[in-house]
């Protein structure tokens, strides 16, 4: 039994690192490439670290971290869906079951059992610990877009309303960090990173 646990505890590992060949829409702060979501993954759970003091509430950081470093698994047969992309999300809720059954499905029952949990957790938004993790992961897009002279934004032609709708939750995990956010936005509009208005 140890033998079958642990292969296919290995087998997962070299699997899911098909994420680093995952690109996502957002460029690195230079603006020299556009990050993969593995990378993602890192930098967003490092950023919850640093400004876990700034949630709403009280959160365990463990399982906030947790959740951080699996949330975007299911991209590796998912792909990673553009957030303004209104024809990806029709369709994106049943690709990312179907990874996750696939891919949480190689590992021992009561690990795939729990990475899925984390996984249903994150996107849920119903614990604080899903709320602070969201609000991270929110943010750091828009301070790539903001710092890396808004090439992801123009490049899509996006609208600082479609980002403030799209962003707006990061106020449920840290008012804190939604006034960042907010902030970043309405300058990204007065410098013409972002189209304004609708």
């Amino acid at each position: 039994m140890g033998e079958d646990r642990l292969s296919r505890q290995i087998s997962f590992v070299l699997e899911v690192d098909r994420l680093k060949n995952v690109l996502r829409r957002t460029y690195l702060v230079d603006g020299g490439r556009r990050e993969n979501s593995a990378e993602h993954s890192w930098h967003v759970a490092l950023m919850a670290m640093l400004l876990a003091e700034h949630a709403n509430e009280p959160v365990d950081l463990l399982r906030v971290l947790q959740m951080l470093l699996v949330h975007d698994i299911v991209e590796v047969d998912a792909g990673d869906t553009y957030c303004y992309d209104p024809h990806g999300e029709t369709d994106k809720e049943a690709r990312e079951k179907q990874a996750a059954d696939r891919l949480f499905g190689m590992l021992p029952p009561d690990q795939g059992k729990y990475f899925r949990a984390l996984w249903e957790e994150f996107d849920a938004r119903r614990t604080p610990e899903s709320r602070l993790a969201n609000s991270c992961d929110r943010l750091l897009p828009v301070m790539h877009n903001y710092y890396s002279g808004g090439i992801s934004w123009k490049e899509h032609g996006i609208r600082s309303a479609q980002v403030y709708e799209r962003n707006g939750c990061i106020a449920e995990g840290s008012a804190a960090l939604w006034e960042v956010a907010a902030e970043l936005i309405r300058k990204g509009e007065s410098e013409k990173l972002l189209r304004p208005g609708e």
